[in-house]
């Protein structure tokens, strides 16, 4: 079966002219006239990222899905190909109320009446890899059912394996094909993807989305019912809104689309720089408007996390942007690691200030902050820039925002949003405010080695005093005294950290009061 697989693909690929990219280089020139002259009915003239996209969408839900994901790593690929696949849809048929059945029954060993008191046969949403239906739980209330599709983690693996086989074959023959590195982008694929096998998963997501904006006050997150979720089953709250690509029946309804805008923009950064955590897939399918004008978070399959590191050096890139001082951007990049340790920071400071010099003499509206992005990492590759997976992520996510805002308001300015934001961050992370944050989480940990302190003490002057044990006696007394007197010391200070800590904490203590 996998064979009939691999010639079909192979058959899809010589019908699009893909070979184009196999066996462009010199060495293999005699070989691409020889296939051009057997399929000389094949129509070339269309453009190559026009023909890949064609191709992709002929294997299925799976390749078109592989597509997306790398028209976002436009680090790897050139721009006229990246530009086309950002076309594909995932159009996918449903598939039967029959197999829905048997995958819900056989989930919860149950009949379907048992659990729902309604459900809806015909899907409202159909993707590669899920489809929902609406229901009714048995009490009555309204819920959005997500189901796998059947065989679908059998489909996956043997796509992907052939996928990486391929990327092998193509790294293999050409070394411009290798600089791409076709085999981890297929593993950055299937890592996505695979995640998406298991519901329980992108409940856990939802569920903790929903938590970091439990106020609603401008996302709303549905809630999980878990007792009715599995592996191949999520069951969350119903949503009624409208999506947010609809702007004209937004603006039917009263909405204020400018401020729209800008609160979509403040939701992007809280998620990134205030939680660590940010929903990576905002697409218009996935976003819906409440008729409050509150927005409504949909499909938590692909998250994206950022550690304190991550957070700290993006937010003094994008301020270094804002203030044009570039030496900054060149040095943050090497203090994070982004590039090799010896990358000579002027080469790096002018090649960004090629980037962005010009955007500065267009008006704020007319700068796309995500181009600006996307254009400093088909730079990295001039210096051998390590662009992580969770950035290349973030990069995505701020691209669909930017691009979603400005669907809403044409006149939003993203950079004018979104340096209040940072510019307040970045304070609390080296202010006195993240000093006393800092203090207050390690308190605890803190108390707890405290009561240990005189032991572990004890123990360093006693094997001190014995390791000098074999000096001379007179070294020995005075070394004895003088460790006496550090041990002395040591035990002042100590009083007086403890004293400052709990100073610290009481004030920490009567501030909250206050504070509520």
């Amino acid at each position: 079966m996998r064979i009939f697989r691999l010639f079909y693909i192979i058959f899809i690929a010589l019908r699009f002219g893909l070979d184009e990219f196999i066996l462009s280089h010199t060495k293999l020139k005699p070989l691409q006239c020889v296939i051009n002259t057997l399929l000389f009915w094949r129509n070339k003239q269309i453009p190559r990222g026009e023909r890949l996209r064609l191709a992709l969408e002929s294997l299925g839900p799976i390749f078109v899905k592989f597509g997306q994901m790398l028209s976002t790593r436009r680090d790897l690929i050139p721009a006229d190909i990246a530009d086309e696949l950002t076309k594909l849809q995932d159009r996918v048929p449903p598939f039967p109320f029959a197999d829905v059945e048997k995958i819900i029954t056989t989930a919860f060993d149950k009949p379907l009446t048992e659990l729902f008191s309604h459900f809806d046969e015909v899907p409202v949403a159909s993707a590669s890899v899920a489809q929902v239906h609406f229901a009714h739980l048995p009490h009555g209330e309204p819920v959005a059912v997500k189901v796998l599709r059947p065989n679908i983690e059998n489909t996956i693996a043997h796509d992907l394996l052939l996928m990486d086989t391929m990327a092998w074959l193509l790294q293999s023959i050409s070394s411009e094909v290798k600089r791409l590195k076709p085999r981890e982008v297929v593993a950055e694929f299937a890592r996505h993807t695979e995640s998406e096998l298991d519901l329980t998963l992108e409940a856990a997501n939802c569920s903790l989305l929903g938590r970091n904006f439990s106020d609603k006050s401008m996302l709303i997150v549905p809630e999980v019912h878990w007792d009715w979720c599995r592996k191949e089953v999520m069951v969350m709250q119903r949503m009624h809104g409208t999506p947010i690509s609809q702007r004209d029946v937004l603006t039917a309804k009263g909405i204020d689309i400018p401020k729209l805008a800008v609160e979509g923009v403040e939701i992007f950064f809280t998620q990134v720089f205030r939680d660590g955590f940010f929903h990576a897939d905002m697409h218009p399918g996935n976003i819906q408007v409440a008729d409050d004008g509150k927005y409504i978070a949909l499909d938590f399959g692909i998250m994206g996390t950022l550690n304190d590191t991550d957070k700290y050096y993006l937010a003094r890139n994008f301020l270094a942007f804002f203030n044009r001082d570039y030496r900054d951007v060149a040095q943050a990049h090497i203090d994070s690691g982004w590039v090799p340790a010896d990358t000579k920071r002027e080469e790096l400071e002018t090649a960004v200030r090629a980037i962005c010099e010009p955007i500065f003499d267009k008006p704020l509206k007319d700068i796309s902050f995500a181009r600006t992005l996307l254009s400093l990492f088909q730079m990295s590759r001039r210096f051998g820039v390590i662009i992580q997976p969770q950035l290349i992520m973030l990069q995505k996510t701020l691209l669909n925002i930017e691009g979603l805002g400005r669907e809403l308001d044409p006149n939003l300015d993203l950079w004018k949003s979104a340096q209040p934001f940072l510019t307040s961050w970045m304070s609390e992370q080296i202010g006195w405010r993240a000093i006393v944050k800092t203090i207050k989480k390690e308190i605890p940990h803190i108390a707890k080695a405290l009561p240990e302190m005189p032991r572990l003490a004890h123990q360093f002057l006693t094997q001190t005093n014995q390791a000098e044990m074999d000096l001379p006696l007179r070294a020995s007394i005075d070394k004895l005294i003088e460790a006496q007197q550090q041990q002395a010391q040591w035990q002042k200070r100590l009083v007086i950290a403890i004293i400052a800590l709990a100073a610290i904490e009481i004030a920490i203590i009567t501030s909250t009061f206050v504070m509520h």
